[in-house]
């Protein structure tokens, strides 16, 4: 029973992830996620039901277009399988609970954060806003009206500390340290992770980050680099090891 929720989570991750490309790609741009129908963005040729399969699709067809054989990148099928990878770690960590919704939920949104904010440095407040609303529903329907408003209270605070740290990153950079996006990405955080661990988030998303960012910098200095997609996975990997304020107070006790 657990191997089949599992197989129907990462079939459903891979599908939802195809969208969240979508998503991703075309908000950012001002551009509807539903018209023109997904095509191949050099020839405009639309795609059929059987090229749209997540990950198959890529396979079968050799990582080409039918139609014109330009070659398609390999950042849908690497992010439909990790979507679907992601559904899967949350039904492990989760199990079939309530609280399992609300984590989908947020490694969905984390998907668009990385695949918007890669490709464009934005993190589109209407995502945010749409996800933030949602979020603050399930969380009411799932935990009741105190800790719906304990999780806006978490948010609020985060937004708050994020955006102090900003300010001192730009004092000290004598120049923008991060976007606007990222400090309202730390309102979902507070929501869903708690103050201190999405806190801690930003400190996780930190260490992934330096290494790719002195990479980056070493090659070319004059580069700009994308903080959400770190900030994303520093959240998801506290989500799913369930980091808490216990877990916290055990650790430094």
């Amino acid at each position: 029973m657990e191997v089949a929720i599992g197989i129907f989570l990462f079939v459903m991750g891979t599908i939802f992830g195809s969208f969240y490309n979508v998503v991703g790609y075309r908000l950012p741009k001002g551009e509807s996620i539903v018209f023109p129908p997904s095509h191949c963005t050099n020839c405009n040729h639309k795609l059929t039901f059987f090229e749209l399969i997540p990950i198959l699709s890529y396979v079968f067809q050799g990582g080409k277009c039918k139609h014109c054989h330009q070659k398609i990148s390999l950042f849908y099928p690497i992010f439909e399988t990790l979507t679907g990878i992601l559904f899967v770690l949350c039904y492990i960590s989760f199990g079939l609970t309530p609280q399992l919704i609300i984590a989908l939920t947020f490694v969905s949104l984390m998907i668009i954060i990385v695949v918007s904010d890669y490709h464009y440095l934005i993190i589109s407040d209407g995502v945010l806003l749409t996800f933030a609303i949602l979020l603050f529903i399930e969380i009411l329907l799932i935990n009741g009206i105190e800790q719906a408003l304990f999780a806006i209270l978490n948010g609020v605070l985060a937004f708050i500390t994020m955006y102090l740290l900003k300010k001192f990153g730009d004092f000290l950079f004598k120049k923008e340290s991060m976007g606007g996006g990222d400090i309202k990405l730390l309102f979902i955080f507070g929501m869903v992770l708690t103050y201190p661990v999405a806190i801690l988030a930003i400190f996780v998303g930190s260490i992934i980050g330096l290494p790719v960012a002195l990479i980056i910098m070493h090659k070319k200095k004059n580069n700009v680099i994308p903080f959400g997609p770190f900030l994303a996975a520093g959240a998801t990997i506290l989500l799913l090891l369930q980091v808490n304020l216990n877990t916290l107070i055990q650790i430094y006790m």
